[in-house]
This record gives structure tokens, sequence and C-alpha cells, in this order.
């Protein structure tokens, strides 16, 4: 009957010190977790956009580039049949990019841009399943934009040569590897 008594006491405790916890994340509105996003990565002289496209004049008109951004037209491949620099470019502000309803976004709100035509990738990189993050379990955390990971110009990432696989463990116990012998991550230094 005293063991009885003890784990009861100690269940009740159990449940008492987990209810009292209360949740471990914040949530936003939506019932996503807040989080910190990564700037956009431009390139170097290139933003703010205005200060080339201040004082020219808007041709809306689809087009191959010809004088700037020509290495972006010469490699777009993101539905290039039917979009072009426009549908994600504001021909009025070049600072910020516009949403297919009008809105108007900042390019560090790009994701909201790319999930309306990749809705079902959107949804999970929100909850986590797709794209890199970093930061605590319970704690602070740092999203990766879809830019940090895929050029919006050209979103498919490039084929690479598939390494071989692992050395078994019992390959390598007695020998040390030179620095050629190592695989190298193929895709460079993920920041």
């Amino acid at each position: 009957m005293e063991n009885i008594r003890k784990v009861s006491l100690f269940l009740a405790l159990f449940v008492f010190l987990a209810l009292r916890a209360g949740p471990s994340t914040v949530y936003g509105n939506d019932k996503t977790p807040k989080f910190t996003l990564t700037p956009p990565p431009f390139s170097e002289g290139i933003f703010p956009c205005s200060d080339c496209h201040a004082d020219m004049e808007v041709n809306q008109n689809r087009r191959k580039l010809t004088e700037e951004h020509t290495e972006i037209s010469e490699s777009f491949n993101h539905a290039s049949d039917q979009q072009w620099c426009l549908n994600c470019h504001n021909p009025g502000d070049r600072d910020k990019l516009r949403l297919a309803s009008g809105r108007l976004i900042s390019f560090a709100e790009s994701e909201v841009l790319c999930g309306q035509c990749h809705g079902t990738i959107y949804r999970d990189w929100k909850v986590g399943v797709h794209g890199k993050r970093t930061g605590e379990w319970n704690g602070k955390k740092l999203y990766r934009l879809c830019v940090n990971c895929h050029n919006p110009h050209t979103p498919r990432f490039k084929k690479i040569t598939p390494l071989p696989p692992p050395i078994q463990p019992g390959e390598i116990q007695y020998r040390r590897l030179t620095k050629e012998q190592i695989p190298r991550n193929p895709i460079g230094d993920l920041k």
C-alpha cells in the first residue's frame, strides 16, 4: 500500500510539473513558430536597384535584356515561357518585389513571393520540412530564405556527380587518410 501511495504521489507531481511548464514554442497568428530570417544574398553593387533605375523609363515589354543584367537574361530558366523580370520585380519601385495581388514586399520577404507559385514547398518551409535552419530547439531560430539556397532566376540545383559511398569503419581502423582521400562537400561551404 505504501508503494502505491509513493507511485501515485510521484505521478501527481510529474503531471503537475509537466502542465505547469506550459508551451515551449511561441507561435504566430497562423500557428507557425516565430523565427528570424537571414538577409537576402544581393550581388555586390547591385542593390538598391533604384540607384540605377530611378531615372530610367520603364519598358514593360517582355524582351531579352541586352545592355544590363545580361547574365541573368541568358541563364534565366524559371518558367521562362510564362515569366519574366516584371512578374516579380516591381516596375514602379525597383527596390520592392510585387506579388500577383499587386502588393509590394521587400526583398527580405521574398519567401512570400516564391510561395505564390510554390505553395506546397512554402508550407513545408514554414514548418521546417524544406530548407535550412539553425538555432535552438526551444529558442531562437534562424531560417534561410529560398534565395539563400536557390538562384531565383535559375532555381534548380546544378547536377553534381555523386560521391563514392563512405569508407567502412573496418577499412580505416588502422590507417590515416590524406587530405586528398577525405571526401569534400560537393556543393561547398554552407553558411
